[in-house]
């Protein structure tokens, strides 16, 4: 899959859910939910794909560990930065970027059926 599909698979996913969680539970703006969720994609997205390229012709195994650990990584920095950009603490910002991440990655899946980088 391009880069630019990619990416925009992910936004077209993320975003709606993070609007969702952060204006339900976290009583945030729409504007500034979808604002966050753009920008905390920016911030990853280019980072995982670049790291992500490199396991690609590799054993599945290798793929395999190498997303797990990214995907964490990602999980974690969005959830900080989502707290940093709407002001929200606690749980919230690490269940919407869980929640919203794991949905991009099947998204990714299904839409290439197989690994996202692959």
């Amino acid at each position: 899959m391009p880069y630019l599909l990619a990416l925009a698979l992910t936004v077209l996913v993320e975003v709606p859910l993070y609007v969702g969680a952060l204006v339900v539970a976290g009583r945030v703006r729409p504007l500034r939910a979808a604002t966050a969720g753009v920008a905390v994609n920016c911030a990853t997205h280019p980072l995982l794909w670049w790291f992500l390229r490199r396991y690609t012709h590799g054993s599945a195994a290798a793929y395999w560990t190498a997303l797990a650990v990214a995907e964490a990584a990602v999980v974690a920095v969005e959830a900080v930065l989502l707290g940093l950009l709407t002001g929200r603490r606690g749980a919230l910002p690490y269940a919407a970027s869980f929640t919203a991440n794991a949905a991009s990655v099947l998204a990714g899946m299904l839409a290439t059926r197989g690994p996202v980088g692959g």
